[in-house]
């Protein structure tokens, strides 16, 4: 078990740098940019920050979840799909876990740490 944990810890890191390193900066910037779209919605509905919403309403939590994978779902596969690619290219095998781990750090926690702030700053301003 060990020995998984720092070969998935090692090939983590070093995604950093080789092949498709644009993917680094491109999924986030796409998850930034649905959690815009999404947290300018959800202020002009006059919705509670997404995050906020998530942690403390469980009668909402399964609706809230299914919207926002629904909106962040093509970006994660997506992630998905280039880390496997990156992986056939760098590494000497596939392995599924870590690109489900590189996806999520890079499409859905961009997501959901901007959505709630969105929500807010559009709230300040007033003009929709």
């Amino acid at each position: 078990m060990e020995d998984i944990l720092a070969r998935t810890g090692a090939d983590l890191l070093g995604r950093l740098t080789g092949p498709l390193e644009f993917r680094l900066y491109m999924q986030p910037a796409v998850a930034v940019i649905y959690a815009l779209r999404d947290g300018r919605r959800d202020s002009i509905a006059g919705r509670t920050p997404y995050l906020r919403e998530l942690i403390t309403n469980p009668l909402q939590r399964g609706e809230l979840l299914y919207e926002g994978w629904k909106s962040v779902s093509r970006v994660f596969l997506l992630a998905v799909i280039i880390d496997l690619v990156y992986q056939h290219l760098a590494l000497p095998a596939i392995y599924p876990d870590e690109a489900l781990i590189a996806s999520f750090t890079l499409a859905v926690i961009p997501y959901l740490l901007l959505r709630g702030p969105v929500n807010r700053i559009w709230r300040r301003r007033g003009d929709f």
